[in-house]
């Protein structure tokens, strides 16, 4: 999973969302626009983040799931989960 650039700047944030008030869109492939980053915050639990076909990452507090701009990506949940994202460009 590639870092978030040191030159951007975070401009939105979505509400917490739960394992039970997710948008479907999130847990099917999307993407953000060109130059714009995201940072998948776990405020409690854990969510399963996947990049492309088969790069899979379990996000944790502390462990954040890096967007890049235009690749496509979908998180599940496992379990009970908070959580955020927070775009940057």
């Amino acid at each position: 999973m590639e870092t978030l650039p040191r030159n951007v700047t975070a401009y939105k944030r979505t509400p917490t969302f739960t394992e039970e008030t997710v948008p479907g869109g999130l847990l099917k492939d999307h993407s953000t626009a060109d130059g714009v980053w995201g940072l998948i915050q776990i405020e409690s639990g854990k969510l399963e983040y996947t990049i492309g076909d088969d790069e899979i990452h379990e996000l944790t507090p502390g462990n954040d799931g890096v967007v890049q701009p235009t690749v496509t990506h979908h998180i599940r949940p496992i379990g009970e989960v908070a959580f955020f994202v927070e775009f940057y460009k």
